[in-house]
């Protein structure tokens, strides 16, 4: 729809009632003009309701009678010539575009505020999102600015103390077998060598006689009383056991300190007496040949002596004798270092 009887540039015609030219612009856009309302006082000739009215519709007023030149100054008079050289302005076309700036402002008021909710709504769900909990929570307690203060160890659950002092180590077995003063308990043929039978493996032994000693050197055979008596050992303890025809004795001495009981380990010729009885016969006796052994834990010797309670002679094919003789020096070496184990333990519970 276009609009005839809008205002002309000063000095040139403006068009007639009626007349439609195909050069006249739409009504409400002036081709690149301001708004109503924008115009006067500045020279430039306006369309009335340029821009969109309620409900995003032109605006269209009454056809207003042809229009006369502005002032040479281009200043709006109200006693000017607007109305066909009347002196009475027409108050209709001015309440008409009085409405029209009115509703223009009020879309704009509502456009703005709209665009502004719409801006706090974003914020909010930035902000919503950001923080990593729903938007719904009513449960949500409020957040504080500032980290909640921790103890002193950095954690919010109790933390445990600790003593800055290490604890001592536990006791070591060893020193009980190796020093004098802490190698207090009892040392008996029973102690060492407890029970009548004794089952190493698959081996089953039966024990025949004991014997417990100071005098070490009368234990000797061949060599090994005066290495005994060297060394100053203070007490020996002997035990036979027998298995299948084939016997062995075995001795443990007790030295002053382990160097002692290394020395005589390293020196030993010769073997420990053998112990017969108890339903043992002797064996090992004069013209014959047996297996001797010697070790050393802490300050404890421990010698071996196996054969055959018929007298023969031990060969490297006896496999029986060698085993029997592996058997009771693994026996004796648990022995020991148990001992030094129990006492151990004693010191360390109080006992």
């Amino acid at each position: 729809m276009s609009f005839g009887g809008g205002p002309a540039w000063p000095g040139e015609p403006g068009p007639g009632p009626g007349d439609r030219s195909q050069n006249q612009p739409p009504y409400g856009q002036q081709g690149g003009q301001q708004p109503y309302g924008q115009g006067y006082g500045q020279g430039q000739a306006q369309g009335y309701g340029h821009g969109q009215g309620y409900g995003q519709q032109p605006y269209a007023a009454a056809p207003l009678p042809p229009a006369q030149p502005y002032p040479a100054d281009g200043r709006y008079s109200a006693s000017g010539p607007l109305n066909g050289g009347s002196d009475t302005p027409d108050w209709s076309a001015l309440a008409d575009a009085s409405a029209a700036r009115k509703r223009r402002r009020r879309l704009l008021v509502v456009g703005g505020a709209a665009l502004a909710t719409a801006g706090i709504g974003t914020a909010i769900a930035l902000a919503v999102v950001n923080s990593g909990e729903p938007s719904g929570s009513a449960t949500a307690a409020p957040r504080s600015s500032q980290a909640p203060e921790l103890p002193a160890g950095g954690s919010a659950e109790p933390q445990p103390s600790f003593s800055s002092v290490a604890p001592p180590p536990p006791p070591d077995p060893m020193d009980y077998i190796s020093i004098p003063a802490k190698d207090t308990a009892p040392l008996t043929a029973d102690s060492l060598f407890p029970g009548r039978t004794l089952t190493l493996g698959k081996n089953g032994y039966t024990k025949g006689a004991v014997a417990a000693t100071a005098d070490c050197a009368s234990t000797g055979q061949a060599g090994l009383a005066g290495v005994l008596a060297r060394h100053d050992c203070t007490r020996m303890v002997r035990a036979t056991y027998e298995r299948d025809g084939v016997a062995v004795t075995v001795g443990v001495a007790v030295f002053a300190s382990p160097e002692a009981a290394q020395k005589a380990k390293k020196e030993a010729v010769g073997g420990i007496a053998t112990l017969a009885g108890s339903g043992v016969e002797p064996f090992c006796q004069t013209r014959t040949v047996c297996l001797r052994r010697a070790n050393a834990l802490g300050r404890y010797a421990y010698f071996t002596q196996a054969g055959f309670t018929s007298g023969k002679r031990v060969t490297k094919a006896d496999e029986p004798v060698f085993a029997s003789s592996d058997d009771l020096g693994t026996f004796a070496f648990d022995q020991i270092y148990g001992r030094g184990r129990a006492q151990a333990s004693a010191a360390a519970t109080g006992g």
